[in-house]
């Protein structure tokens, strides 16, 4: 039986339609993971280095599709349970076609700047050389990139989570057999692994684009639209939060590279680089479940169903808990099996990534409730607690602690201040749910 985003949503029946977005985010995290695979077993510790070193300043640029994503699908679903369904196919339209004029921008502004960035953070000689082709052959697939992760939103709002998940898989399969061919087999190196992603990022964009540019079943279709100034702030205020986390996520992971390159030099950044792979896969869960059900809260909300809201948090938080506990048990039974796989061929790397990774699968406990918090809040169109939330997380509680705990514990302390930002931002989020409950449940 269908799900519309107007039913009552039990457990099951939220975990059913949730479920293709979190499989989405895990598929898109493991593509990535097998990225850096081929790169650290077959081309070698700088180029993996060197990957890791840049794919934060990438990730920022792309982070504007991801915004427009999850504003805007919050703005549609208020839309359609207000009933305005051909002016939510106009919003819908006109999100994609100014998201894909900024990617365009975007990628040239990026191409001629990748190297004198990379270049400040720290990265030198060899180093240097491969993050700047690494970073310019990925820029040129930034459009279909931003389109990829706006559509992942889209397609849950349109009521077709299954279908975006289907495109998901084509581009990671696309990704990862390319990296297989042009690292493995062909020898390409690290170029070949940046096509290989370029190519599979243009999968995820594009065929979402025919296909919505095309009669088809779902909710929504890329029709004629209009420029609307008001709509597109509304959907920058509700996605800012999302904006915020990618770009400060980005950021703070540039200042980790440099403490780690200060605290234990190119060993840290690749054994930060392995977890941090680690954590896309970890996090995706999370977020998969937020962009999955953010248009269903949108949905209730428009609809002004308050019953409806109570109880999608409630059991919101049930899931979410659920999830923390056992991901924290995987990540400590996994920390070993998981570190062999990237750096078995270096002794000491591979035991500076297993501390890591033992003291920072604690991270997992706390991250989901502020995930979820500053998701709920976007699709309850409340984009400034949304983004405060976001912005303590993945900036200021972070950044505060990886320049202060390394000066008292060492590497221990860059490993643990993600533990203490995530539990800071788990605190602030919940009462910031339970401050606001009058106003939206």
């Amino acid at each position: 039986m269908k799900i519309q985003l107007s039913d009552h949503f039990t457990y099951k029946k939220l975990l059913q339609f949730t479920l293709p977005s979190i499989v989405m985010m895990i598929f898109t995290s493991i593509y990535g993971v097998v990225d850096g695979f081929f790169v650290s077993n077959y081309v070698g510790k700088t180029p993996f280095a060197a990957v890791n070193f840049i794919m934060p300043f990438l990730m920022m640029l792309g982070a504007i599709g991801f915004m427009f994503g999850t504003g805007g699908s919050a703005l549609i679903a208020k839309t359609m349970g207000e009933g305005h369904l051909e002016k939510a196919k106009r919003l819908f339209s006109l999100f994609v076609y100014v998201s894909a004029a900024c990617g365009i921008l975007i990628a040239a502004l990026g191409i001629l700047f990748v190297g004198p960035v990379a270049a400040a953070l720290g990265a030198e000689g060899e180093m240097l050389d491969y993050c700047i082709l690494y970073g310019r052959i990925i820029l040129f697939a930034m459009p279909a990139f931003m389109l990829q992760y706006e559509f992942q939103s889209f397609f849950v709002v349109a009521q077709k989570p299954q279908l975006g998940l289907a495109v998901t898989i084509a581009s990671g399969v696309t990704n990862m057999v390319l990296d297989a061919v042009f690292v493995a087999i062909l020898d390409f190196g690290i170029a070949g692994a940046a096509a290989a992603t370029a190519i599979g990022q243009a999968v995820g964009g594009i065929l979402p684009l025919l296909y919505f540019s095309l009669p088809n079943s779902s909710l929504l279709r890329l029709t004629k639209t209009a420029f609307d100034g008001i709509a597109l702030l509304k959907a920058c205020t509700n996605g800012i939060s999302e904006l915020l986390s990618n770009i400060s996520m980005s950021v703070v992971g540039m200042l980790y590279n440099v403490q780690l390159v200060k605290y234990a030099g190119e060993d840290g950044v690749a054994a930060y680089g392995v977890l941090m792979y680690v954590n896309m896969i970890f996090l995706a869960a999370f977020i998969g479940y937020a962009v999955g059900s953010a248009p269903v809260i949108g949905y209730h909300y428009g609809a002004e169903n308050r019953k409806e809201l109570r109880g999608l948090l409630k059991r919101s938080l049930t899931i979410i808990g659920i999830f923390s506990i056992l991901m924290l048990l995987a990540g400590e039974l996994l920390a070993k099996p998981l570190s062999i796989i990237f750096v078995s061929y270096d002794p000491d790397l591979l035991s500076l990534t297993l501390r890591g990774f033992t003291i920072f699968s604690f991270s997992f406990l706390f991250s989901g409730i502020a995930i979820l918090g500053s998701s709920f809040f976007t699709a309850l169109n409340d984009g400034f607690t949304s983004a405060l939330i976001s912005s303590l997380r993945t900036l200021v509680f972070q950044v505060a602690a990886v320049l202060t705990l390394p000066l008292i514990l060492d590497m221990d302390g860059i490993w643990l201040s993600i533990v203490i930002a995530e539990f800071l931002a788990a605190v602030v989020a919940a009462l910031l749910l339970f401050g606001k409950r009058k106003r939206y449940f």
